[in-house]
């Protein structure tokens, strides 16, 4: 007997001791060895048009449908689930590896359902990855819940976001081993689009990310940490329990305020200034509202505080540590310059706070005036909320002009910017989509302080693709 099953109790359902039995398990790891094989013969769409390799992929799938009857006992809430994606497997192979179609077996899984600390999932679509493979590859994830009874106090309370689940890894397919932090049900092969019902983000990822380029920045820019800041450089679990708070409330908010009808326009092209600006008023939503939370909370004696309160409290400040330094360093410098809307909305955080003396570079040391510093993050979130109160009056280009103006009044535009100079009439007076094209790849480019940081930062933000919390 192996040693992974000498630690399995005895019963029924069969279930692990410890989650980090399962990724040595060896039907787990057979799976894995299977699903990677079979990638290479699929194309973009996730089909097998070679049907030379059709032998090939239905021997690969018949290991990973016997690979998931063998686990699925250590899953029994997902034994819907698990049971479907055997059915969605088989019938793939069947009707000749053409697009795989896993509407079923995505419907079958529930994770929103069972939000438990530690519980695990055994995750396999064919999909593409967020920041990884734009193509519909088959992937296999193993997975764990991260639910802190603080976060479920928030979420059970005035910040309900039954669709949220914090992961981590276990282990997982190359399409996983990115820069993707995110399971979402939208990236799955299937023939229609069902009512999403949950998004899972894996927080040992971004705090593991965030913990190594943040260590990295404070040291090359002489950055002297608050000791709750710094802790969050040495603990990874009080790093993942900081992000689970900060994206439990930014996730809610993609859908929450006076949004100009829908903030990402779905399926309609805009400029990538605006999704810069959505991104970055979910996180000053999260700042604000964790500022509101430690200034609410420590106005009461300690005493006074419940268990879970407590816990808030101390989050809370962590909350804003965590939104101001992955925005301004990791978010600012990482991906390309290629229409790279995380990175612009970093370059705007720093800029306004450093145009707002809260945030200085003098004698090559970066230092921030912690004391100030809320009410200024508060403040840029209010002026984008401005924004967007006022787009519900506006047509969709005067918004989109609006928007420019409020990020070129803090961030400066590359000076071949028509956008800067101006529209000609004829762009004005068109469609849409000639306003979008006029916009620059790097319409902001990074400043003289962006670029001497990026070379010293470079090495150390790529090392981060793959990192989980166990690197």
């Amino acid at each position: 007997m192996s040693e992974i099953h000498t630690r399995v109790i005895v019963g029924e359902p069969e279930v692990l001791e410890d989650t980090r039995d399962l990724p040595l398990h060896p039907a787990w790891l057979g799976l894995k060895a299977a699903a990677t094989g079979i990638r290479p013969l699929q194309i973009k769409d996730g089909s097998i048009p070679d049907a030379d390799a059709h032998a090939t992929a239905r021997d690969h799938v018949a290991t990973i449908t016997a690979s998931v009857r063998e686990l699925a006992p250590l899953f029994p809430w997902d034994a819907a689930y698990l049971e479907a994606v055997v059915v969605d497997l088989n019938r793939w192979v069947t009707e000749g590896f053409g697009v795989p179609d896993f509407y079923d077996s995505l419907v079958a899984f529930q994770p929103q359902e069972h939000r438990t600390n530690g519980r695990t999932h055994l995750v396999l679509f064919p999909m593409y990855t967020q920041n990884g493979s734009a193509d519909r590859l088959v992937e296999a994830v193993l997975i764990e819940v991260v639910w802190p009874d603080f976060v479920a106090e928030l979420e059970a309370g005035d910040y309900s976001n039954p669709l949220f689940v914090p992961i981590r890894f276990l282990d997982f397919t190359p399409g996983y081993d990115t820069n993707s932090a995110v399971l979402f049900p939208e990236t799955v092969s299937m023939r229609a689009i069902p009512t999403f019902t949950w998004g899972a983000i894996f927080a040992d990822r971004e705090a593991a990310r965030f913990r190594r380029v943040v260590k990295a920045a404070a040291g090359i820019t002489k950055l002297d940490l608050p000791a709750d800041a710094q802790a969050l450089l040495e603990d990874q679990k009080l790093t993942e329990e900081t992000f689970i708070m900060w994206d439990l409330i930014h996730d809610r908010t993609h859908m929450r305020g006076d949004l100009p009808f829908d903030p990402f326009m779905i399926k309609q092209r805009m400029p990538f200034f605006l999704y810069s600006l959505e991104e970055l008023r979910c996180d000053l939503t999260a700042f604000r509202e964790s500022v509101t939370l430690e200034r609410t909370l420590s106005a009461q004696s300690p005493v006074e505080l419940s268990e879970a309160e407590t816990q808030i409290l101390a989050h809370a400040k962590l909350v804003q540590y965590a939104v101001i330094f992955d925005r301004i360093f990791r978010f600012a410098l990482t991906g390309s310059r290629v229409r790279n809307y995380d990175g612009l909305g970093g370059q705007l955080l720093f800029a306004w706070l450093h145009q707002h003396h809260v945030l200085h570079w003098t004698d090559t040391a970066l230092t921030i005036d912690w004391a100030e510093v809320s009410d200024v993050v508060v403040a840029l979130g209010a002026t984008i909320d401005d924004l967007y109160w006022r787009s519900i009056d506006r047509p969709k280009v005067s918004h989109w002009l609006a928007a420019y103006a409020l990020v070129s009044s803090t961030l400066e535009p590359h000076p071949a910017s028509a956008w800067a100079r101006g529209l000609p009439d004829d762009v004005l007076t068109g469609a849409p989509k000639g306003y979008t094209d006029l916009v620059m790849d790097d319409e902001f480019p990074l400043s003289m302080f962006y670029e001497a940081l990026s070379k010293k930062m470079r090495d150390v933000i790529e090392s981060t693709a793959g990192v989980t919390g166990r690197d």
